[in-house]
């Protein structure tokens, strides 16, 4: 027996994703969205609405960052996305986060969010409130990587849980990919 909800904005895993900008005084700002993903090779889209201190600071440098928090960061990570940039202009602070300016665009890479992606504004649409960016770099601090690739169970990445409002830990290893299927060809 199945359950039907309807239309709603639910999948599983939903990333939490922190969007990092510079205002036009080169001051840091970060939101948290739930609703994006790669939708290009090298591509991200994510739904922002126009009121956003985030987006009419995308809008004014052409860039930002993409950071993917951890547990350990699950507090800050949910205060940025429930603290507006257009009245807390000191959230970063508030948050405890430090940052660096990437070296490929002008936008904050926070150093206690321990992935993130750098990209170049490719479109918005303010109808739809679709944010597309070109991914040009993607760094990762060595604390989260074994042998040279991201490993979760030392990244300890959360996602959101829609339908309970929870922000849900990722880890544990199901299986291996393009390999565990060949038992059924």
């Amino acid at each position: 027996m199945r359950k039907n909800f309807g239309a709603k904005p639910m999948i599983y895993p939903m990333p939490v994703l922190i969007i990092g900008t510079f205002d036009e005084n080169g001051i840091p700002d970060a939101m948290n969205a739930a609703w994006g993903g790669i939708s290009e090779e090298k591509e991200i889209s994510i739904c922002i609405s126009e009121g956003h201190k985030t987006t009419k600071n995308i809008l004014f440098q052409k860039c930002f960052t993409v950071s993917i928090p951890t547990v350990e960061q699950t507090v800050a990570a949910d205060y940025v996305g429930i603290a507006s940039g257009n009245d807390t202009p000191d959230k970063i602070e508030k948050a405890g986060w430090t940052y660096v300016k990437s070296e490929i665009i002008n936008a904050p890479v926070f150093n206690e969010l321990p992935f993130t992606l750098e990209c170049k504004l490719t479109s918005y649409d303010s109808d739809s409130c679709r944010l597309v960016g070109e991914i040009l770099n993607v760094s990762a601090d060595e604390n989260i990587l074994t042998d040279g690739k991201v490993d979760l169970q030392k990244f300890r990445p959360i996602t959101f849980d829609p339908a309970n409002h929870d922000y849900v830990a990722l880890g544990e290893k199901a299986g291996k990919a393009f390999s565990d299927g060949k038992k059924l060809k």
